[in-house]
């Protein structure tokens, strides 16, 4: 009988459709990268996801983040995720966080939750290394984004270990803090592509000295990194079974 998941059966057979629906896997950043992944779980059929993420869809979204279009520009972005996401699989227990995670507040919401797996798509170096700090601490399996701003070749990214990085500034900087914090590995995707300098000049106020001004971004880098992340924790969670023998 067809069912929406029936070609990835053909691949990991009922046992490994059974496993992911019986996963909970949080992704964290629901943007250019993380909106990818999220649809990819969706569409791998695991069976709950909790989404997090502070921001509205904003216009300059469009170019890259799944869930931005007309439509959905002032939105929450958690919530124009999960209504997507509720497309996909009405049977999809979907939870939509509208907050920033950081340590004064991740306690409380990862003693308040119970997750197979964890998804770092998110840009902030304090979010990020709490993420870390979180996993590590209770023992929950995660996979990191680095930078993917900047770039327009997807070829050049890899999945490694945050020690075995090179080339992207963010991963530069997560090496330094997590070394330091004790943490001895940390699955990543990343780019070894040497970062291109953005031109803002079409800005309307360039941004002053000093003040951060917004990475240049393409439709097919971020999306490709989110793909990969999602490939990541699906295969590692099927790791948890035999799959069947389609050879």
């Amino acid at each position: 009988m067809k069912h929406r998941f029936q070609r990835l059966e053909f691949l990991i057979g009922n046992s490994g459709i059974s496993v992911l629906k019986n996963k909970h896997v949080a992704v964290f950043g629901v943007g250019g990268v993380g909106s990818f992944t999220i649809e990819a779980l969706a569409r791998a059929g695991v069976g709950t996801i909790t989404i997090v993420d502070y921001d509205i869809v904003d216009l300059t979204n469009i170019n890259r983040q799944i869930h931005a279009n007309d439509k959905t520009v002032g939105m929450v972005k958690v919530e124009a995720m999960a209504a997507r996401l509720r497309d996909i699989n009405p049977d999809l227990d979907v939870r939509a966080v509208n907050q920033m995670i950081l340590p004064e507040n991740a306690d409380a919401f990862f003693d308040a939750n119970q997750f197979d797996y964890l998804v770092d798509a998110i840009d902030m170096v304090t979010g990020k290394i709490e993420l870390v700090m979180q996993a590590s601490k209770r023992s929950i399996p995660i996979v990191a984004s680095m930078g993917t701003g900047n770039k327009l070749d997807p070829s050049r990214l890899k999945i490694s270990d945050i020690y075995k990085t090179s080339i992207c500034p963010l991963a530069r900087v997560m090496r330094r803090e997590l070394k330091a914090r004790g943490v001895k590995s940390l699955k990543v995707v990343y780019s070894d592509e040497t970062p291109i300098t953005p031109d803002h000049s079409s800005m309307d106020q360039i941004p002053s000295v000093g003040r951060k001004a917004p990475p240049g971004s393409c439709s097919f880098v971020p999306s490709s990194a989110g793909l990969f992340l999602a490939s990541v924790v699906v295969n590692d969670l099927l790791n948890e079974v035999e799959l069947v023998d389609i050879m």
